[in-house]
């Protein structure tokens, strides 16, 4: 079974930084994109950033200059490294992964972490 932990959320100053990282487990292949998707109260979520094999990384425009996506493909981890950080930037965080091959199952599917805060205090 495909499993998503992200560690590394909390409550930071605005102008601060802080690191998510999230680890993916579970009998798995290979996995063609890990990025990491928010969620602000009342707001629908949205992408922050991903990155598939061999590509450049996907940035929204809001985190651009600020944020910086990485990926460990041996590990099949994702981290996101996020400074500067505004009031704005509050949200929960999630892990996301895409065309995820596992022994059991070779369909490439999604998969979602549970997600982690970031509360940014201005």
């Amino acid at each position: 079974q495909v499993q998503l932990v992200e560690s590394g959320g909390g409550l930071v100053q605005a102008g601060g930084s802080l690191r998510l990282s999230c680890a993916a487990s579970g009998n798995i292949v290979s996995i063609k994109t890990m990025g990491w998707y928010r969620q602000a109260p009342g707001k629908q979520r949205e992408l922050v950033a991903s990155l598939t094999t061999s590509s450049t990384p996907d940035y929204a425009d809001s985190v651009k200059g600020r944020f910086t996506i990485s990926r460990d493909s041996a590990k099949n981890t994702v981290s996101l490294e996020m400074n500067s950080l505004k009031a704005e930037d509050t949200a929960v965080y999630y892990c996301n992964v895409n065309g995820l091959i596992t022994t059991a199952d070779y369909r490439g599917k999604a998969y979602w972490g549970k997600g982690t805060l970031v509360t940014v205090s201005s």
